[in-house]
């Protein structure tokens, strides 16, 4: 219950950041999506982290004093964390039968095909 508490908290800040405009009557931009555009020049660029905050630091230089550009990658990055999706590894069958989850969870090998769990040294 805490975790969803605080996920809603995260994520209603989130929406406040997709509301706040880049810089006073800025109706183009917005916080959210300053810093999204900026997340898809890295991942387009194959761009280091340093070459993200140069980005940023560039980019606030030109802006009107008082704008809300994020100042580094690490700031940018855990404003967008309410939108990180969680996600739990389930073991599989290599030939596809069962998945290791729940019940089966602690199983060393498969109940339709005996195929085992994990790779033996041996092979």
């Amino acid at each position: 219950m805490k975790n969803t508490i605080v996920d809603a908290t995260r994520f209603f800040k989130l929406l406040e950041d997709y509301d706040e405009p880049l810089w006073n009557r800025c109706r183009v931009h917005n916080k959210l999506s300053a810093i999204t555009q900026v997340f898809v020049i890295k991942l387009d660029y194959v761009l280091s982290e340093t070459g993200y905050d140069n980005i940023l630091k560039w980019t606030k230089s030109i802006l009107p004093k008082g704008n809300t550009l994020k100042d580094n990658f690490y700031v940018a990055k855990s404003m967008k964390e309410p939108l990180v999706l969680r996600y739990a590894k389930i073991g599989l069958c290599p030939n596809f039968f069962m998945l290791y989850n729940d019940k089966y969870k602690n199983f060393i090998e498969c109940k339709t095909c005996q195929h085992n769990r994990y790779k033996l040294n041996n092979e």
